[in-house]
């Protein structure tokens, strides 16, 4: 009995979020949109056997991007090595400097304790959990009621943010260390312990290594601030200055690769107007579903994840009755809520925040910034809570004060929207999300009136703590999906197929790293707001032979490109991926019409795949060069119909080779032969024969970092055709070590 009251609280949120999870421990079901991915990605979608209802299917990203990466990380650290290089999506990128692959978290240890889909579970679910007991530490830290304190906690873990970025597992481990941190530092300047220091010290790179760089960006500024606080009122906070800094340096493993990818990645180079939230859209703080919701597919206005900063009608309430005392902590959570909010909405302020072009905050979404308001508002609320409980005592006239403002406020928000930007067609959506809201509102109101005849508050701030974790808890258990564990990345003929047809080269088609990162199969095009601005120059330049920039956050090659065929036989494109409903379709690559260039190596009555037999090794022996430094003239003399590319290599800087002996002379299979003996993510190992020094061309990307051995002796790595890699190699046999060490 001791233990369930002093720990009562702690085992509350533990119960609220084991139902929350029940789904996956008691149903086998699992925390992945898995109908979502077999409805609407290819190869698995054009298969009806998989098709049925999908609960959600507003965060593609996971399918695309978040989950293969995973897997492609876990197998690249079983065969011992971390995963720096990614050679799979546009024809190799970094990975690990890619901030949303998290290679450094240390939750990547489930994954070799559990089986895979276990450990993307456990996972994801661990997010709320642990984001209500660090709120819990936290609130508790400054003095605030056991129920005020898992009000509070319920809030966080539950808000808008944390839950619609919870599938992803990145963003919300950004933040969740954000209530633990500033306990560790409360904790350090009550008892003065070196072990909150050190706490603190590894808090920071646990957020810095979770998968977003922005929303740890946040955290880092959050922690700061406290700190400086606090160090006006006690001197020795300046040693939790030095532990986030310290904190900060070990974060550098994943800061520094990530700066230089952003560096040579098209989105520094991009700066479009931020996405905020538009001010009529923060009726969702108390009615997440105003404007309706993917789920329910009534969704018609604003991006639900990007602008999602639910925290709860009753939370709302007392973090404004919070206001009836201050302090330096209410202050501080007030300050940090309103600078957040206005930074997050549509103001003068956001958008000259985004003028600054500052990177990372201005190349982003700068509404998810809104975390710092729910994060604020449910720490308010504790406070509120503990303020109510006061004022029932000493002076309730004063609720009703503070209560016709906060209903106010209320009614402006709802009203607003409803008076300015609703269509009358859409009103019914509206109103339909008010009625959750509106039932809370009434219950809080009728356990104040209860009060009145029931004199135990206690008993009544638990019901108060009830209707809280109802609203949070339907939100969250709406929007995440629980599915089924077959429906993962099923196997299908077309995939084995690829697997053994593929060799060393790479294949071209309608599909994304949910084919080529999961199942490691190079692909030439990819989707990620990080990649090598020269690729994305280099592939998009294809459609006329004319330069063009990257895209912003794609690598596409045109279907119809003039110089299509010529991209995809230095690329070493040895598959084509072909839908059979595609053929004779506009839109499509005509892989169709050229039987003699390509060869059907394998069909069912969904999908063919052909063969390219005009395409280039992989690895491939050059004899001859022309030097070009000019980025523009580099494409324009690549793409002309006159520039022999199978045997001519276009160099940036003159290796200094002297061919003895005339091209026309020699056929190709007489040079000699390069023969890649073994391909991980970060090593290549090639066999080189040549009769004569020779240009040993590797069509994957030229990037800082990467290394090149000769025989064990290093040597220079030469820019060629624009965006990808020549090494000389001497008359005889050799063997040639590309190695990724990029020395952070």
């Amino acid at each position: 009995m001791k233990f369930l009251k002093k720990f009562w609280p702690l085992l509350f949120i533990v119960l609220i979020w084991f139902i929350f999870s029940s789904p996956y421990f008691l149903l086998s079901k699992v925390p992945y949109s898995s109908t979502y991915q077999v409805n609407f990605f290819p190869p698995w979608a054009s298969y009806e056997k998989f098709h049925g209802p999908v609960k959600n299917n507003a965060m593609p990203d996971i399918t695309t991007q978040i989950y293969p990466w995973k897997k492609f990380t876990i197998d690249t650290l079983r065969i011992g090595q971390i995963p720096l290089w990614n050679p799979n999506n546009f024809s190799g990128t970094p990975h690990l400097a890619n901030y949303q692959s998290a290679v450094l978290s240390p939750f990547n240890i489930l994954f070799f304790v559990f089986p895979f889909i276990d450990a993307w579970s456990i996972l994801i679910l661990l997010q709320p959990l642990l984001a209500g007991i660090f709120m819990y530490l936290m609130l508790r830290s400054f003095a605030r009621s056991e129920l005020a304190s898992a009000i509070g906690s319920i809030t966080f873990m539950f808000c808008g943010f944390v839950v619609v970025w919870m599938a992803y597992g990145t963003l919300s481990y950004a933040i969740l260390y954000l209530p633990l941190a500033i306990y560790a530092c409360q904790r350090f300047l009550i008892t003065y312990s070196k072990r909150f220091l050190v706490l603190l010290v590894i808090l920071i790179p646990l957020s810095f290594f979770s998968g977003h760089f922005q929303v740890s960006l946040y955290f880092f500024m959050s922690v700061f601030a406290f700190i400086v606080l606090k160090f006006f009122e006690n001197r020795r906070a300046v040693w939790l200055l030095f532990s986030i800094l310290a904190g900060l340096t070990l974060s550098l493993s994943q800061i520094l690769p990530s700066l230089l990818l952003h560096e040579n990645a098209v989105r520094s180079l991009i700066f479009v107007k931020s996405e905020t939230i538009p001010f009529q859209y923060l009726s969702t703080l108390f009615a997440p579903d105003f404007f309706g919701n993917p789920v329910t597919r009534n969704d018609w206005f604003g991006h639900y994840a990007e602008w999602a900063s639910f925290v709860g009608i009753i939370p709302f309430i007392l973090a404004l009755l919070a206001f009836s005392r201050k302090n330096k902590e209410i202050i501080f959570f007030t300050a940090l809520a309103v600078s957040s909010l206005i930074l997050a909405v549509d103001s003068p302020l956001s958008t000259f925040i985004v003028s600054l072009k500052l990177p990372v905050i201005s190349t982003s979404s700068l509404s998810r910034i809104i975390v710092l308001f729910s994060f604020s508002v449910a720490v308010l609320s504790a406070f509120g809570l503990d303020n109510l409980v006061d004022l029932i005592k000493k002076d309730i006239r004063k609720i009703y004060k503070i209560s016709f403002v906060a209903l106010f406020i209320t009614v402006f928000l709802i009203l607003f929207p409803i008076l300015t930007s609703i269509p009358q067609d859409k009103l019914s959506v509206a109103l339909k999300g008010l009625r959750i809201p509106l039932i809370l509102v009434f219950g809080l109101f009728l356990v104040l009136l209860m009060h009145l005849k029931i004199k135990k508050i206690k008993f009544l701030t638990f019901i108060i703590l009830l209707l809280v974790s109802a609203q949070s808890f339907y939100f969250a258990y709406k929007w995440m999906p629980f599915d089924p564990k077959g429906l993962i990345f099923p196997d299908l003929p077309v995939i084995n197929a690829i697997k053994t047809n593929i060799g060393f080269g790479r294949m071209f088609g309608n599909f994304g790293a949910e084919v080529s990162s999961y199942y490691g199969i190079p692909s030439i095009e990819g989707y990620d707001p990080l990649f090598i601005k020269r690729y994305g120059e280099f592939v998009q330049s294809a459609d006329h032979g004319n330069f063009v920039d990257a895209q912003r956050s794609v690598v596409r090659i045109s279907r119809r490109g003039d110089q299509m065929n010529r991209a995809l036989d230095l690329l070493g494109v040895n598959l084509i991926f072909h839908p059979v409903a595609d053929t004779n379709q506009g839109w499509a690559f005509p892989v169709w019409e050229d039987r003699e260039r390509f060869s059907i190596v394998f069909q069912d009555d969904k999908f063919q795949i052909f063969k390219n037999n005009a395409s280039l090794d992989r690895a491939q022996l050059f004899y001859d060069y022309e030097k070009i430094q000019d980025k523009k003239e580099i494409i324009s003399r690549f793409y002309s119909p006159d520039f022999d590319f199978k045997n001519k290599l276009i160099l940036e800087k003159d290796p200094k080779i002297n061919f003895k002996f005339q091209i026309s002379n020699f056929k190709l299979d007489d040079r000699g032969s390069a023969e890649i003996l073994s391909y991980t993510p970060n090593e290549v190992k090639i066999n080189v024969q040549t009769e004569m020094p020779a240009l040993l061309f590797l069509s994957d990307n030229y990037y800082p970092g990467w290394k090149a051995y000769v025989n064990g002796k290093q040597t220079e790595i030469f820019r060629a055709d624009y965006t990808f890699r020549a090494v000389v190699v001497p008359q005889g046999e050799s063997t040639v070590l590309f190695s990724f060490e990029p020395g952070f």
